[in-house]
């Protein structure tokens, strides 16, 4: 009698316990915000919710579909084509606290840079598929290779929106890593790229702000270091079991966007160290299956999709994690699953409907 082939139980069991504590850790770190902005405490909640159904109705049918079937070149370049146009255009809509990130119909918003991830990995997944041998060929390989995370990047930080830019650089990277790129290229470029992040960072004063609350964020309480120390005292007031749902303290306009960025935090204080380790737990079972995906992966294209879509969701959430916890400068990306922004959970829970495919054929 032949075996019944299902998709990573594992991984799917994951995914669905994270979206869970997502939508419980944003009604929780929302609610009084929602309320004084919008009259009803609700109001993120409902749009989260219609978003990860949205998601998870994407997941089914992606983990339906061949994966295969995305090898065809109309589809990596009509991906590619669609989010340059719409990395373009949105510099001609209006300014959103200051950027140009998000297309918005009414209450209805997407961010196009989310698209970018998934296209880099599709594009590079194809491309790089039958060129594993000539990794050292810079004209034919490796430039045509780079060139849409370059034009990507440089669409990204002019948004602005530089901790995007990084998180589709480090994908980029791990494609290329196990593609078997030589690791002096990546010398080669760390060193293009000093002089382009001195300017990036050091002379806009915010990030350089940044930089410099990280160092230490007590030489000024009150001004730049005031988020970062907001969100150890949320960490730290947690203790091992928490504060309970709800009764966090630090999401009353301390944080700054407790919902998204900061999600981490909040979840620390109210369900303590316990809470916040199991949601680790939770992506380091994630980056475990997803590297099992790819190691039992027979053929290349599904390797490199593998690669990237688990480096995308692990790479954000370390550096979510570690923004949090004052072990890197605070940026503005999301915690894959949990955080609020329903471009980001819609485009992730599709990538992981390709990544449970995968996972499906690899047994």
């Amino acid at each position: 009698m032949a075996k019944r082939v299902s998709v990573d139980r594992w991984m799917f069991t994951v995914t669905a316990i994270l979206v869970f504590i997502g939508l419980v850790m944003v009604f929780s770190a929302s609610a009084v915000m929602a309320k004084e902005r919008y009259g009803s405490a609700y109001e993120f909640l409902f749009k989260q919710l219609i978003w990860a159904v949205a998601g998870l109705v994407a997941m089914f049918l992606a983990m339906r579909i061949d994966y295969k079937r995305l090898k065809h070149p109309a589809y990596v370049f009509l991906l590619l084509g669609f989010t340059t146009l719409l990395l373009i255009s949105v510099f001609f809509l209006d300014r959103t606290h200051g950027t140009h990130r998000w297309f918005r119909l009414g209450p209805v918003s997407f961010q196009p840079s989310e698209l970018a991830k998934p296209a880099l990995i599709l594009f590079l997944a194809w491309f790089l598929e039958n060129k594993t041998k000539a990794m050292d060929d810079l004209r034919n390989t490796l430039l045509p290779a780079v060139a849409p995370t370059v034009i990507f990047l440089g669409l990204i930080v002019f948004q602005p929106d530089l901790g995007t830019a990084l998180a589709c650089a480090g994908i980029t990277a791990c494609i290329l890593f196990v593609a078997g790129i030589r690791l002096r290229y990546f010398g080669y470029a760390f060193a293009a790229a000093i002089v382009p992040l001195y300017f990036l960072i050091f002379h806009v004063s915010y990030r350089k702000d940044r930089i410099l609350a990280f160092l230490d964020p007590y030489a000024d309480p009150q001004g730049r270091g005031f988020h970062m120390i907001q969100s150890l005292i949320a960490v730290s007031t947690g203790g091992l079991t928490g504060l309970g749902l709800m009764e966090g303290k630090q999401k009353l306009f301390y944080l700054p966007e407790p919902h998204t960025d900061f999600i981490f935090a909040v979840t620390a204080e109210e369900l303590g160290l316990l809470g916040a380790l199991t949601v680790v737990v939770l992506f380091a079972i994630f980056l475990w299956r997803g590297t099992r995906a790819a190691l039992r992966t027979q053929d290349n294209f599904g390797r490199f999709l593998a690669v990237g879509i688990t480096s995308m969701i692990v790479l954000q959430a370390f550096i979510n994690i570690s923004v949090v916890l004052g072990l890197m400068p605070t940026k503005g990306i999301p915690l894959p699953f949990v955080s609020y922004g329903g471009s980001s959970l819609f485009v992730t829970l599709a990538c992981v409907g390709v990544l449970l495919n995968i996972t499906k054929q690899a047994e």
